[in-house]
């Protein structure tokens, strides 16, 4: 029986499968069975599910919107990847290497949960937003980064033997998901992002994976943020998938006919959202008295949340 929780609360209650992107098999394969015998966990107006990637068919009657994520393909090979790159991205792990990086796949032990606590604690801005990782306690980053460990690979980047980034991909039947990637941002310079995707590449070549999964590509309306280019020039590319979405109640049908399923994030122009963004980064430099971090070259660190 799975487990299920609510993804949104206002203005309308969605309930998913908990962690449904992270399940191995098929997550749900009888929705309309769940939902005849009420086994949703919790009152929602509506419920959301997808079938696992890399199905992209549409396979169940039930209100389609296309949902997005960002892909690499190991199943090619690593050096048709490599040689897809461009010439900036290449420079860009080498320089890693020759500023004295070294990456290599690390145990989940307590050195590596001091080091993750270390780049948690070094800046409480990520991306012009409030990290949710800031001054954790250890136990908390501990138990955090223990998930589905019997079946996630995890890579340390590292200068002078300090770890300065990290990365956590997690096997969900023959693709890898990205759970977490996090970097210091006084390394930047040494581009220990770069040499962690080129290293979990790598990885997933010589394992066998189809995909490798990078978050979403467009998160909500927004094309061209600096996320998506950052994904994109490190050998990402768009893939959609169905996501079902099905009412539950006449509050749920009247949101779906209004299009407030996606949430109000969806429906506020790209123009505007980007302002918005913008005088929130502004608002937490000010009131961190620091640069806000993140770059083209910096993507959004830990598990990824839209803005």
């Amino acid at each position: 029986m799975p487990r299920f929780t609510l993804v949104s609360r206002r203005p309308i209650r969605i309930s998913a499968i908990h962690d449904e992107e992270w399940v191995e098999g098929e997550a749900c394969p009888d929705p309309q069975g769940l939902i005849d015998a009420g086994r949703l966990g919790q009152p929602s107006d509506i419920f959301t599910f997808t079938s696992p990637l890399p199905e992209t068919r549409v396979l169940h009657p039930f209100r389609v919107e296309w949902d997005n994520v960002a892909i690499a393909r190991p199943d090619a090979g690593f050096q048709p990847w490599w040689e897809s790159l461009p010439q900036e991205t290449r420079k860009n792990v080498r320089r890693s290497q020759r500023r004295g990086v070294t990456v290599r796949q690390v145990q989940f032990d307590e050195a590596l949960v001091q080091g993750i606590s270390r780049i948690y604690d070094e800046t409480p801005i990520r991306q012009g937003r409030r990290f949710p990782h800031y001054r954790k306690s250890l136990d908390q980053v501990r138990s955090e980064n223990s998930s589905y460990l019997d079946r996630s690979d995890l890579i340390g980047a590292f200068h002078n033997d300090a770890l300065i980034g990290f990365i956590k991909i997690v096997r969900v039947n023959n693709i890898a998901r990205i759970m977490q990637i996090v970097s210091l941002d006084a390394h930047t310079d040494k581009r220990p992002t770069n040499a962690l995707l080129a290293k979990a590449m790598e990885l997933c070549c010589a394992k066998g994976f189809s995909h490798l999964v990078y978050g979403k590509f467009v998160y909500d309306n927004k094309e061209n943020s600096p996320v998506t280019e950052f994904k994109r020039r490190n050998g990402f590319e768009r893939l959609e998938f169905p996501r079902y979405y099905v009412p539950l109640n006449a509050i749920g049908r009247a949101a779906i006919a209004c299009g407030l399923h996606k949430g109000i994030k969806a429906l506020i122009p790209e123009g505007i959202m980007n302002r918005f963004l913008a005088a929130r980064a502004a608002h937490y430099r000010r009131r961190f008295a620091r640069p806000a971090s993140g770059s083209a070259e910096s993507p959004e660190a830990s598990k990824e949340v839209p803005a």
